[in-house]
């Protein structure tokens, strides 16, 4: 979450009540976060000198604004080119980064992380593909055959999603060129 947080302070200072208007505006649709565990991450940042935070001086209120440092810009970019992880987690990490790719000033840059997607979602389609073929290659007995049915289909629903996610990247890749 820190990263993504980030990347929408890469457009200008927020409040915390901004930041969490902008998740709710559009990054929740792959990515939820509370009000709480925002102001934690913005807590986080600051501690870590990624994020100032200052009062607005605009703001009869006092709001307090919080601004990208250099050392949290250049950690968003490290984290925007780091290979995706395995598992659960890599396809909302994956949404995280192309969401937020139009930040990264080159064509070269925004390739490269889209060209880490695509092995991600390759690597994962590829094991869900040899876990099909282990799996249609077993005898199931009869009295496990309505169970098997929709496990199965849990796992075609996997691979489908895998085959969308690499059209999708492919798309996005053949127009950054």
């Amino acid at each position: 979450m820190q990263f993504v947080i980030l990347g929408l302070l890469l457009s200008g200072p927020l409040s915390l009540y901004d930041v969490h208007k902008r998740f709710r505006a559009g990054i929740s649709l792959f990515y939820s976060a509370s009000f709480g565990s925002l102001q934690r991450a913005l807590t986080q940042l600051v501690s870590q000198g990624d994020v100032t935070v200052a009062d607005d001086p605009a703001s009869p209120r006092r709001k307090k604004l919080h601004s990208i440092t250099a050392d949290g810009r250049r950690r968003w970019r490290e984290w925007m080119l780091d290979p995706l992880p395995e598992g659960a987690d890599a396809e909302t990490l994956m949404l995280a980064k192309v969401f937020q790719l139009g930040h990264l000033s080159s064509s070269e840059e925004r390739r490269a992380v889209l060209d880490l997607a695509r092995q991600r979602a390759a690597a994962s389609l590829a094991e869900l593909r040899a876990l099909e073929a282990q799996l249609d290659a077993q005898e199931v007995p009869a009295e496990h055959r309505g169970v098997f049915r929709y496990q199965h289909a849990t796992l075609d629903h996997g691979l489908r999603a895998s085959e969308l996610a690499l059209s999708w990247i492919d798309e996005l890749r053949a127009a950054e060129r």
